[in-house]
This record gives C-alpha cells, structure tokens and sequence, in this order.
C-alpha cells in the first residue's frame, strides 16, 4: 500500500506499506516492510524499514536491517550492529528555562557626558623643549 499525503495525529502509528509525505505522531514505528519518504517528527521512533528523509525525536532507535537516510535529531539515539545511517546526528536542543530576573540592561551604548575634543591645533607657548624648566622626578 502506498500513501501520499502527511499523517498526523496522537498515540502511536506502525508502517508497513509506503507513505510519501511527513509523518507527526507521537510514537512511530517503521516496519521491516515500511517506507517513509519524507520527515518523521514524534516523541519516540523505532526503524526498520526505510527512512528517506529527517527525523525529529526524542529517543531513536534504529534496528539491524533498517536503512536511514538523512538527519537524525534526538536526545537519545540506539543504533543496532547493521543499521545503516547516512545523515547528521545532531543534539535535540530543549527550550531553554527563563535565567532569573535581572535588571534591564540596554544594548545601545550610554551616550558620552564627555565633550567632543577639540579640532583646533594647540597655541604656541613659546617655550621650546630647550628653554621649558625641567620637571622633577
């Protein structure tokens, strides 16, 4: 059987024919004898047939004989001697927790109570280095 269009929905979901489109549930398993061609996006999935596209989950688990190709996101990923994985492996970043209050702070720079320097040249005092009293230590 073949589907095309995207699935979504809750509770748990298992292929065994071939579904051409993006796959949202929250547990999937691809069956020895499934097929997905396009993004699988869930809390947990199980390979063992073939993925062709991303996958976007919480726990991964690709078994022996399954084939994947294309990135893997996830907190935790289990792959079986003989799984096949060509893609990225890249860490599931969790929405960071809010820090705690701090005052407001503005990313514009203070404006400068310094006044601008002057663009005249200095005056001429009169006294060269030779004739200017020298300074003591």
């Amino acid at each position: 059987m073949i589907l095309e269009g995207d699935i979504s929905g809750g509770g748990e979901i298992q292929i065994e024919g071939t579904v051409k489109g993006d796959v949202r549930v929250e547990h999937v398993t691809v069956g020895d004898g499934g097929q997905v061609e396009g993004g699988i996006h869930a809390e947990a999935v199980e390979v063992r047939g073939k993925v062709t596209g991303s996958i976007t989950a919480k726990q991964v688990r690709l078994y022996g004989a399954c084939h994947v190709d294309g990135d893997i996101t996830h907190e935790q990923l289990a792959m079986e001697t003989g799984a096949f994985f060509q893609g990225r492996s890249l860490r599931l970043q969790r929405p960071a927790t809010a820090p705690a209050a701090r005052p407001a702070t503005s990313s514009t720079p203070a404006a400068s109570t310094t006044p601008p320097a002057s663009t005249t040249p200095p005056r001429d005092s009169g006294l060269d280095a030779k004739s200017a009293p020298a300074a003591q230590a």
